[in-house]
């Protein structure tokens, strides 16, 4: 959560933090602000509550304050409630120290009762201003350097962190540090970056430094220097970014997440030629052997959000396909379970975390309890050098670019497409997929973007259903199988951008309690995707129908049957049903689009979220 931006260059640098802040609103946008310095002049700051443009308001777009030199915050409140005055950057008592934060202190209370002692006050109710002080206190305390007051600092502090520094005896210097928060530096032409992701930076580089658990950094203009916990310089090789620039920008669509809607076929298809070619799956660049796939005994997935979503998708394929067991757990959940693995589990097991961030906090946690089990894992990120890719025994990258929208679309897609290609080929070295079958799996996948793209054609007729039942209440989802997985997906873009109380449901447990929910008008969408289990769903519409519920029924062509008992119909192109969810998707991610733009509501932005979930 949170989004911090830096620049320390020879241009005016409130401007291209603001710029940089617009890129990152996804990250949070309860309030802003930002720090510029000007040689050896005090430091400005200026905060504002609410979205950046009051920010940006304030400052005239950043043209009213100057200085070369600047660090920049977009808040999502996690201590303290939203206000100009829990707005990051703070600082000191004297000014000494000014920072911001991207993280939490956990114990931030121990910490302030040490700083009371030391005759230091607070004005705000926010951890961040603690770690401003402890820092400003141990700057005093020995020598006087900012890498020294930053290492003594950071001992003392449990917790997550990205922070941005400014002291007022090193003009013309911003010092980072980070655990367990994202942070990228990057360089070009005499000057220097920071950003909590890629694309607040883009625009200006794409040489990039990804900074260490509890490293720190000292940036100049156009030249960092890194630094251990002990003080000691340490190198850290420069990445280069792939994206498109362009990837990062609207180009024409009115939200993101249209945009990301519609960028799917190309996230799918992309994703899925990096690992196949010429008809074959080559596994070989994630370093997952023949033998090691063999042995396999037990497969965990763990994912938060859309992410885990995928995974339940993925359970079914991989048991079908693979004949491995799998269990699909919540990282929240499984980073403090007791779990009694096998003897062999260091052998015969693996862990497949599912993040587009490769920074999600609670799936970090989740890989790091897996490495202390002695577990191989397999991160699938969609960004290069993320905490998850370089902690993970295995990356496979998502190629779905950068993805602006809180609400994931393409990243989900882009996922699913990564887990099917892992199931057909742990199918094919296990021997239980045939070439005949492997050849057409593959012809299958090779299918999607143009099936994801004939969904999509029928865009309009959503944009009427969704303008007609945006009023709703209460929306159910229902399912079984991989129906059940592409309900529970379904159902969160519904709830999280339109703000409509929805809930997904096994079909099967309609009796179990559900069905008492549903009253005259209560929307019930079923999901129709899977041949073996169409007869079931449909006697579970007919069940809800018969207590007044009106009917949506996604299907693929040639169920037409359903129009007879649905009030509302939508068709998808037929898909080997292990496949489904990457089409079937679709039309779910237009509803809960075309809901919320029929309610007036900010698309990209929904309230209380942010995109990329760094602390627990």
């Amino acid at each position: 959560m949170c989004g911090i931006v830096g620049f320390n260059g020879h241009q005016q640098a409130a401007p291209i933090l603001l710029q940089g802040l617009t890129k990152l609103e996804y990250r949070g946008y309860d309030s802003a602000g930002l720090c510029v310095r000007d040689g050896s002049e005090p430091a400005v700051i200026i905060k504002a509550k609410g979205r950046l443009s009051v920010l940006k308001e304030k400052t005239n777009d950043g043209l009213s304050v100057h200085g070369d030199c600047g660090i920049g915050h977009t808040r999502w409140a996690t201590h303290g409630e939203p206000s100009e005055t829990n707005a990051h950057p703070h600082c000191s008592d004297d000014g000494n120290v000014i920072g911001v934060h991207n993280g939490i202190i956990e114990n931030y209370q121990e910490l302030k009762e040490k700083l009371l002692r030391n005759g230091y006050t607070f004005y705000s109710e926010t951890d961040t201003e603690i770690a401003i002080k402890l820092i400003d206190y141990y700057y005093k305390k020995y020598l006087h350097t900012p890498v020294d007051a930053i290492n003594h600092a950071l001992v003392r502090i449990r917790g997550s962190y990205a922070l941005e520094l400014m002291f007022k005896d090193y003009p013309g210097e911003i010092y980072v540090a980070r655990k367990d928060s994202p942070m990228i530096l990057g360089i070009a032409n005499g000057e220097s970056y920071i950003a909590s992701d890629v694309p607040a930076i883009l625009k200006y580089t794409r040489t990039v430094y990804y900074i260490g658990n509890q490293q720190l950094a000292r940036v100049g203009k156009g030249e960092i220097t890194f630094y251990n916990l002990d003080g000691d310089e340490i190198e850290i090789e420069p990445k280069t970014v792939e994206w498109d620039a362009a990837a990062a920008e609207k180009g024409g669509y009115e939200h993101f997440m249209m945009k990301e809607i519609h960028e799917q076929p190309k996230a799918v298809q992309d994703t899925l030629h990096s690992v196949e070619h010429d008809g074959v799956i080559d596994l070989s660049g994630i370093g997952i052997t023949d033998e090691q796939i063999q042995k396999l005994r037990q497969i965990y997935i763990v994912a938060c959000g859309s992410a885990y979503h995928v995974g339940v998708a993925a359970q079914y394929v991989l048991e079908d396909l693979a004949g491995i067991p799998v269990r699909v757990e919540l990282a929240s959940e499984f980073r403090y379970r007791h779990l009694p693995f096998s003897e062999n589990a260091s052998e015969d097991s693996l862990v497949i975390i599912i993040s587009q961030s490769g920074e999600t906090a609670d799936s970090l946690a989740a890989l790091r309890k897996a490495h202390e089990k002695g577990l191989p894992t397999l991160g699938v990120v969609n960004v290069v050098g993320s905490s998850i890719a370089r902690e993970a025994d295995h990356v496979f990258y998502t190629l779905a670019g950068p993805e602006i929208a809180v609400a994931t679309t393409k990243a989900y897609s882009a996922q699913l497409v990564a887990l099917y290609t892992i199931a057909i080929q742990f199918g094919k070295v296990r021997g239980l997929i045939s070439d005949e079958d492997y050849t057409k799996y593959i012809a299958d996948l090779e299918a999607l973007p143009a099936k994801i793209e004939k969904v999509l054609e029928d865009e309009s007729r959503i944009q009427w259903f969704a303008a007609k039942q945006s009023n709703a209440h209460d929306v159910f989802f229902i399912g079984r199988g991989i129906d059940y997985a592409i309900s529970l997906e379904g159902s969160l873009k519904l709830k999280e951008i339109s703000y409509v109380h929805s809930e997904a449901y096994a079909a099967g447990e309609l009796k179990h309690g559900t069905i008492s929910l549903i009253e005259d008008g209560t929307l019930v969408i079923s999901v129709l995707t899977q041949p073996r289990l169409i007869e079931k769903t449909t006697s579970n519409m007919v069940e809800v129908r018969s207590r007044g519920a009106y009917l949506m029924g996604l299907t693929t062509y040639g169920n037409y049957d359903v129009e007879d008992l649905a009030d509302f119909t939508t068709y998808v192109p037929a898909t080997d049903p292990h496949f489904a969810a990457s089409v079937a998707v679709i039309p779910l991610q237009l509803l809960a689009y075309y809901f919320a733009v029929s309610r007036g509501l900010d698309v990209d932005k929904p309230r209380n979220l942010a995109k990329s979930v760094t602390v627990e």
